[in-house]
């Protein structure tokens, strides 16, 4: 015949984080402190963002961004690299164009002149006032954000 033994349940007097009663050694115990939310920053522009990985041709794999500035398959584009980035505009008389399937291509010497190898990924932004759309690839990005990292590390608020 077997036998069951019930070992009685352990209920402690205050239930933990119960707020209030007391701690170690009967001192009384405040409420836990919250930490301060930063406050919102709300949007300056209506610049729509995506990031997308570059393949071996120069395709672009989003094709969201193409959709927010409205531009259709054969939309020609004139594309340049300025300052380290990819600015892409329409222009009618531009040799460069959105794909049958809406997808952008940038050309190899753009890709060459910013460091773009496949795979690598850039930050697509896309100007809406201007219809203008901006690729950063991820070493400009770490060029721009490296001061706000450093504060960030050293655990300045910013």
């Amino acid at each position: 015949m077997v036998t069951t033994s019930f070992v009685p349940p352990v209920i402690p007097k205050v239930a933990p984080g119960g707020g209030g009663g007391t701690g170690p050694a009967g001192r009384a115990r405040g409420p836990l402190p919250i930490p301060a939310l930063a406050a919102g920053y709300p949007r300056a522009s209506d610049t729509a963002y995506a990031l997308s990985a570059v393949d071996k041709s120069g395709r672009v794999a989003d094709r969201s961004i193409v959709r927010v500035l409205c531009w259709m398959p054969g939309t020609r584009l004139d594309i340049r690299e300025k300052a380290g980035t990819i600015v892409a505009r329409p222009a009618a008389d531009a040799v460069h164009f959105i794909d049958d399937r809406g997808h952008l291509h940038l050309p190899l010497a753009v890709r060459r002149w910013c460091g773009l190898t496949p795979g690598d990924r850039v930050l697509l932004a896309a100007i809406r006032a201007s219809g203008v759309l901006v690729a950063h690839p991820l070493a400009v990005l770490d060029r721009l954000l490296a001061d706000v990292h450093a504060a960030v590390e050293g655990g300045e608020a910013s």
